[in-house]
């Protein structure tokens, strides 16, 4: 088997897109799993719309996600450069090949002369294709033009009968009437090649084996299998992912939320919880699985796995995923993670930093992103000053409320270690002598302490608040029951 190269090939005209996350990760896992190459293509030939900002937020995008490339703009190969706009003398070499050989022609018809052609096809209720009308121009009358000092477009000769094949890994056999294609452009007046050009040229010149991309390139593939014939060169293997769509099935936008990887990692998600989201868009082991780390997935990838179905975007379980990810992670992990927080970096200058990890060790089973620890930790960090309304109705309001708090300031005076199983049965054995249960003691005290009904287990949070913020946070409650 020939060594597999494939390419993730984004235009840096935007944020690294989730969709495209997926398509980089398909080519990733593809070549990990063939110990093939993974090429990192900036395709910046849209000069208006390109941007070094964006081109930048990709690169950070993906290493974020820890998808590394083997070559690309700052990992030098055989192949380069990896970026379009640093590749214009290339693509001229093939555009005079294409010219020379009569495969392609100069065309000088000005844009009035285009949209008045464009009227009489709409007048006719047809669709439009360029007429053709530079086509039979002679080299006497081309030589002319260009002496004008006028800036044509470059047209390949496109076949007017018979049909283009694609063979697609994912969805087999897709035909092609070339009756619907017109001599298109390859190469604009400026100089510049168009997409569909670039990307013929780039992947025959860095041996692409397998073009694995999303769906919507599917209608741009007949066009450059017609570029590769036309200059001689095998084309690679196509394989189209699905579309991923919203949940109403429409196409996702930004009305459906966060919708590009920066996002998801300025909002709290973990990198290992989106790419294992992602790997799920429309594909599929066969096994009925959702989690999986990266190591995972490179022996079980396959094009095969994927599906021709639209996947469907879910972000409440991609929010799932997080918090399973961010339980199972260290506390140091997601100190870390969480410090370009201002709440948390206000913790950061008020606690050592070892109190801050006993907290998360705590709470970090109890959070979905990362963006929720701070309040999570709150209480541990910042005094009580308001208690849940319905806790208050429940646990402060009964007649012998402040008598449970008392009992309960006299268990946390009484023991020399301050431990969460010491308290704890220290506790229970003063609900018995009461013939209380253990709960009607632990509920007032947990709202006394943190001000909410639901936390992590009592006693553990009572041993790392310490005995000192405990007695005094029982006493403040006991002045709030009585004040009201």
């Amino acid at each position: 088997m020939e060594e597999v190269r494939v390419r993730f090939a984004p235009s840096p005209t935007g944020s690294l897109h989730i969709g495209g996350a997926r398509t980089a990760l398909f080519n990733w896992l593809f070549a990990r799993k063939y110990n093939g190459v993974f090429v990192l293509r900036l395709e910046d030939t849209d000069l208006l719309r390109s941007t070094e900002e964006s081109s930048q937020g990709i690169v950070e995008g993906l290493q974020w996600l820890g998808l590394d490339w083997d070559e690309g703009p700052d990992r030098d190969g055989a192949f380069g450069p990896y970026r379009q706009s640093e590749r214009l003398p290339i693509y001229r070499k093939y555009l005079d090949k294409l010219i020379s050989s009569g495969q392609a022609y100069y065309c000088f018809c000005s844009s009035e002369e285009l949209q008045q052609e464009k009227e009489v096809a709409r007048n006719q209720k047809s669709d439009y294709k360029y007429s053709g009308r530079c086509r039979e121009l002679s080299p006497e009358e081309v030589e002319e033009r260009l002496q004008q000092g006028l800036h044509p477009v470059i047209r390949i000769k496109s076949p007017d009968k018979g049909i283009t094949m694609v063979h697609d890994l994912i969805r087999g056999e897709v035909e092609f009437s070339n009756a619907l294609l017109d001599d298109f452009i390859i190469a604009k007046s400026d100089g510049w090649p168009t997409y569909n050009f670039a990307v013929v040229v780039d992947d025959a010149s860095m041996k692409i084996t397998h073009v694995i991309r999303a769906e919507e390139h599917l209608s741009n593939t007949p066009k450059q299998l017609l570029i590769y014939e036309a200059l001689g060169l095998n084309p690679p293997k196509f394989a189209h992912a699905s579309m991923i769509l919203a949940p109403d099935r429409s196409k996702l936008s930004k009305r459906h939320g966060a919708t590009s990887v920066q996002e998801f990692r300025d909002k709290g998600y973990l990198p290992e919880a989106l790419l294992n989201y992602l790997a799920l868009l429309g594909w599929s082991s066969g096994e009925d699985r959702d989690l999986w780390t990266l190591n995972e997935l490179i022996p079980e990838f396959s094009l095969e796995g994927i599906s021709r179905s639209p996947a469907i975007y879910d972000i409440e379980k991609l929010t799932w995923m997080n918090g399973h990810y961010i339980s199972n992670s260290k506390a140091e992990r997601l100190l870390s993670l969480s410090d370009n927080q201002n709440q948390m970096q206000e913790y950061l200058s008020e606690y050592p930093r070892e109190y801050l990890l006993q907290v998360l060790d705590l709470v970090g089973n109890r959070v979905k992103t990362l963006n929720e620890i701070p309040a999570a930790m709150q209480y541990f960090c910042e005094d009580v000053d308001s208690y849940d309304a319905k806790g208050v109705a429940k646990h402060f309001k009964k007649a012998h409320a402040v008598d449970i708090l008392n009992t309960v300031i006299d268990i946390v005076e009484k023991p020399p270690q301050f431990e969460a199983s010491i308290i704890e049965d220290l506790l229970r054995q003063q609900a018995e002598i009461m013939q209380l249960k253990a709960a009607e003691l632990i509920h007032p005290t947990r709202l006394a302490l943190s001000g909410r009904t639901n936390t992590p287990g009592l006693f553990e949070v009572m041993e790392v608040l310490g005995r000192e913020k405990c007695l005094q946070r029982l006493k403040k409650a006991i002045a709030y029951i009585g004040g009201e």
